[in-house]
């Protein structure tokens, strides 16, 4: 594995096939505009958004993390949340979303905001068997209006 750096404006093209990737994954679809409004804000770190893009030995974009650095009602710090995790199945297996993970709790923790928390499918057993390692599940339930 090569490196995790802050996403940038010129990572458009690596970033978009892996939210493709990610969309996929999920059998999700979501309008192109909103990708790329998505990329911008990550990019740009507006909106409490902040993206970080995981590059091989070769500099192609192998993995992506998208946070949301939000204030919290249970604490007077921020709290970070994970939204999307995705590496490219080509990476998979080279400690590429350890990675990533460790850099997105840096990257909280320099914006002041040193718990992160994310979501995952049941059926998502490989990145599960990740989880259970770098992080403890909670006895939450997730609901959606």
């Amino acid at each position: 594995m090569g490196t995790v750096r802050a996403l940038e404006r010129d990572d458009w093209d690596d970033w978009r096939a892996l939210w493709a990737g990610y969309l996929a994954f999920y059998r999700a679809e979501l309008p192109d505009a909103t990708g790329r409004a998505t990329f911008e804000r990550l990019s740009a770190g507006e909106d409490g958004m902040f993206g970080l893009i995981a590059l091989d030995d070769t500099g192609r974009g192998v993995g992506m993390a998208n946070c949301v650095v939000h204030a919290s009602t249970w604490s007077r710090r921020p709290t970070c949340y994970l939204e999307d995790l995705f590496v490219a199945p080509s990476a998979r297996g080279r400690d590429v979303g350890r990675a990533l993970l460790e850099a997105v709790k840096q990257a909280g923790t320099e914006r002041g905001a040193p718990r992160v928390y994310w979501h995952t499918q049941e059926y998502n057993g490989r990145a599960r068997s990740l989880y259970d390692v770098v992080g403890r599940p909670t006895t939450f339930v997730v609901y959606e209006m």
